[in-house]
């Protein structure tokens, strides 16, 4: 199929509460895009513009300290693994607060959120405002472009509500400064994009581009905006939508062009790059395309630097002998087929170990997922030094008991290697290139459903979408009696681990159990009266992140904290000091949250 980005993307310019600040160069007159009103007469400029979107989108898992780290960071999955410096997101209670540097590939990508989503609400805002001025062959040519700019529309906002909570709402092209935005309530906004996306589900199809919007992309959305309002039938029906009927289904056989290879298996297929778009993989729902000679991201993904442990250094033989080299040329390279990670996306005890109960999964199996002790130690020197040891595998202990690893947050963890193994043609060592990356697949859909059937006690049907999912993985079955979120997030962590945006998906959750009241597996009961100070999103990485439980501390003396209130980020406080003329709330637990006023509950 053809490649998105082979369009020409617009270039807008407006900046809608980036965090700018009260700079110079904001109060200077820009052109509002290199389009004229007339162009927008084109209904393909108006494709151009939603190019913008797809691109705004791509860029937050590609590059080095990939905004994408933080969303894995802030839950029960992975910590910030760097361990040489002070800085990252890791003692979240000195460092999380508005007025910090909340977007840097050094400390946290917070801010790059709350910029970027707006950003991409703007370029959605530009196709909306102004679809009635194109001149279209048809309603449906019209609607099927309006409905992609109100799924990206309501892909940030999801993404917004769950990541800050009430947000400022806008639903309408700005071509002109504004400081005057109040914020709006969370369900309120949810609400409207539900409206929207249900009108985008009747005219967006799936017979679209790689990379554009299909209708499948538009109700899987859609589920997550049903579940998130607590509309239970709503979220089984969207999900319907996907499951039956529709060009998408879970890929059970062998395919693409890894097929031949006795030694892979589906999983394997499943995840290369070169089979992710292909026309027979059906799995994919919506995707962001990357490719290194057809406009790809500079550098490419990186992720085998971001989410492969600094396995190069702090490893020693059981005598004492530095064990690794993460070099190219040597004798035993490693380096090109795992990369020369850092570790700065550290999987934790719970997503690397506790979750894996079945040993013929095939997303743990040896060759699919590494452990550190399949790899050996390489480095040269041993040869003479150390020669036992050289070309053996290595060992986390000697004969005494003693640590052989001397730091073992950076340097020592598995991780999947079937999905983090991306080819990488322009670094040496390789970092991790070009691929196109699942945004939604059926597999999620799955899950969604099983979860909204889990809201309404229905567990055997639960059970039965779960287990579509660990079939596939030839992971034994559950039965309806042990399914509870528990689960659920136990297989989310399975099959989408780096795939999801994990610390979204536990706000929302933890909303609805403070929306409806159920009690969660812990015996609690939470409310929304007092979410940011007792929340499940708190409760579940503290019961399952030992990093964040224990406290655990880094070499360099940093301790890993969290708080109630991080279940949603705070509002950078550049944007909420750039606003002079309106007014934007921060949340609980942040400094300035004393000055709130009550969000706006109704869309005028």
């Amino acid at each position: 199929m053809k490649n998105l980005y082979k369009i020409l993307p617009v270039c807008l310019v407006i900046t809608i509460l980036a965090g700018i600040g009260c700079k110079k160069s904001f109060l200077e007159p820009e052109p509002l895009s290199f389009y004229t009103d007339e162009d927008y007469k084109d209904p393909a400029v108006l494709r151009a513009t939603l190019v913008a979107c797809a691109r705004n989108l791509r860029n937050e898992y590609f590059g080095d300290g990939a905004p994408w780290i933080t969303e894995q960071i802030f839950s029960e999955i992975a910590v910030d693994g760097t361990t040489d410096k002070s800085g990252p997101a890791q003692d979240l209670n000195l460092l999380i607060t508005p007025d910090a540097n909340l977007n840097s590939v050094d400390f946290n990508r917070i801010g790059y959120y709350w910029d970027e989503g707006y950003k991409g609400i703007k370029y959605a805002n530009t196709v909306i405002s102004r679809i009635d001025a194109a001149n279209f062959k048809d309603e449906a040519e019209r609607n099927s472009i309006l409905g992609s700019a109100y799924f990206h529309r309501a892909f940030r906002y999801y993404r917004l509500v769950n990541q800050f909570g009430d947000v400022p709402l806008l639903l309408n092209e700005v071509t002109t400064p504004r400081v005057d935005f109040y914020t709006t309530k969370r369900e309120v906004i949810l609400q409207k994009m539900k409206t929207d996306l249900e009108f985008a589900a009747q005219w967006v199809t799936d017979n679209v581009n790689k990379g554009e919007v299909t209708k499948g992309a538009v109700n899987h959305l859609l589920t997550k905006v049903n579940l998130a309002l607590g509309k239970f039938d709503d979220a089984i029906a969207s999900a319907n939508a996907v499951i039956n009927g529709s060009p998408y289904a879970l890929m059970t056989n062998r395919f693409g062009a890894t097929r031949a290879d006795e030694t892979r298996n589906l999983i394997w297929d499943l995840h290369r790059p070169e089979n992710k778009s292909l026309g027979e993989n059906r799995e994919g729902i919506f995707m962001v395309i990357d490719r290194q000679m057809d406009g790809g991201y500079d550098g490419g993904m990186k992720i085998m630097r971001q989410a492969v442990p600094n396995w190069g250094s702090n490893i020693n033989t059981p005598n004492g002998k530095k064990g690794t080299n993460d070099g190219i040329n040597l004798e035993i390279t490693q380096s090109n087929l795992y990369g020369r990670g850092i570790g700065r996306c550290r999987g934790t005890s719970y997503s690397t170990q506790a979750i894996w109960d079945d040993p013929n999964d095939l997303r743990h199996i040896k060759g699919n997922w590494m452990n550190m002790e399949d790899l050996v130690y390489n480095e040269p020197a041993l040869k003479k030094s150390d020669p036992t040891y050289y070309n053996k595998p290595i060992q986390l202990r000697n004969a005494a008991g003693g640590l052989t690893v001397t730091d073992t947050i950076r340097s020592y963890f598995g991780w999947p290697q079937y999905k983090i193994f991306i080819p990488d043609f322009e670094n040496a060592p390789m970092q991790g290139g070009h691929t196109d990356w699942y945004v939604f697949r059926i597999a999620e859909t799955y899950l969604l459903r099983a979860e909204a059937y889990y809201w309404k006690d229905d567990l055997a049907s639960a059970a039965a979408d779960i287990n579509k999912v660990r079939a596939r993985a030839k992971a034994a079955p559950y039965t309806p009696a042990s399914i509870n979120i528990g689960t659920i997030l136990d297989e989310r962590a399975r099959e989408l681990y780096y795939e999801e945006p994990r610390k979204c998906e536990l706000t929302r959750i933890a909303y609805i159990f403070a929306l409806t009241g159920k009690t969660a597996y812990n015996g609690k009961v939470y409310s929304l009266t007092n979410f940011s100070e007792n929340n499940f999103f708190y409760d579940r990485v503290k019961e399952k992140n030992v990093f964040y439980k224990n406290g655990v501390k880094t070499n360099h003396g940093d301790q890993y904290t969290m708080s109630p209130y991080h279940v949603l980020w705070p509002v950078p406080q550049s944007a909420i000091r750039a606003n002079v003329s309106g007014h934007i709330n921060q949340n609980k637990g942040y400094s300035g949250s004393e000055g709130n006023v009550p969000p706006i509950d109704k869309i005028e």
